[in-house]
Formats: structure tokens, sequence, C-alpha cells
């Protein structure tokens, strides 16, 4: 019996010790991988410190550079308890939600459906959640600004690395 005891023990240790773990199905692609290095998130905060959303960008000049190469193009999703959407310079409705990359408006915005042609680099899908692609001018520093009139603004800060590798590539000669 202590034999039989001191068997199922080592049985127990070493069927614990298998090299599945649980991230074994978990497998992605390079672009999901590239998404997720990119993706940064902030709460939108009321004034009263009460969280009333979450807004989220991928940057996808990052993820796609041979695609997104001309402009600084983001992939934003965000849920607000209020009904919302991104200010539009183009449309001429007024809403409280306005991004701006280092201080200036989009020249872009695109509102997505749900299931779109950039839903597979996050996994986060729902009925409640807003996508978009919103497009800036080219520029040097992506200081990227969430900003809600009834509640906290959020400053998103990406590293440009198309200029990066560019300006070492100066830098060599």
């Amino acid at each position: 019996m202590k034999t039989f005891f001191i068997f199922l023990t080592f049985l127990t240790l070493f069927t614990g010790c298998s090299k599945k773990n649980a991230f074994y199905k978990f497998k992605m692609d390079k672009d999901q991988e590239l998404s997720a290095s990119s993706l940064q998130s902030t709460k939108i905060v009321s004034k009263d410190g009460e969280v009333k959303g979450v807004f989220s960008t991928i940057y996808l000049n990052e993820v796609y550079p041979e695609t997104f190469n001309q402009e600084e193009s983001f992939f934003i999703f965000f849920f607000s308890k209020e009904k919302k959407e991104l200010y539009d310079q183009s449309k001429s409705t007024d809403t409280d939600l306005k991004v701006m990359l280092n201080s200036k408006l989009p020249i872009k915005i695109e509102e997505l459906s749900q299931e779109n042609k950039f839903s597979h680099l996050v996994d986060i899908k729902n009925d409640w959640n807003r996508y978009y692609i919103v497009t800036f001018e080219k520029a040097d520093t992506i200081n990227l600004v969430f900003e809600d009139a009834n509640a906290s603004s959020g400053v998103l800060k990406y590293k440009n690395e198309i200029l990066l590798k560019s300006s070492k590539k100066r830098t060599k000669r």
C-alpha cells in the first residue's frame, strides 16, 4: 500500500510536468503579433472619476509598413457608455470625441463594421465597440491624443519606426 501511494505521488508529479501549458493552442500570425505589440489603450474617465469607456488603437504603419507608409494610419476601436462618434471635419455632426495627432485633426476618418479587414488583429469583437480607420498627415513624432469634452483625455505615444530606420541609415553614411 505504501509503494502504491509513492507511485501515485510520482505519477501525479510527472504528469504535471507536461510540455503543454495554457498557451499550447494559442497561435498568432505575424500581423497579430505586431498588432499586439502596437496595441495601446486608455480609459475614458469622467470628471467624477467614473470609468465611462475604453479607447484602443493599433498603429497600422507598424503592422503593415508596405501598405501604410504615405500617412500615419491607425485602427481605432472604442467603447463608451454613451453613444458617441469620432469628430469628423467632413461631416456636420457635433460630437464630443476628438482624435488628434500632434494637435492636428485627421485628414480622413472611415467608420468600419464589426467584421472588417482589420478585425483579425484583435480578438475584441462585440456590438458595443465602434471601429474606425483614422489617417493623419505624415509626422516625425506620434503623439495620438484622444479627447472627450465630458471626460478625461489620453495620450498614446508611438515610435515612428520607419523614420527611425531612415535616420539610422543617414547617420551611417
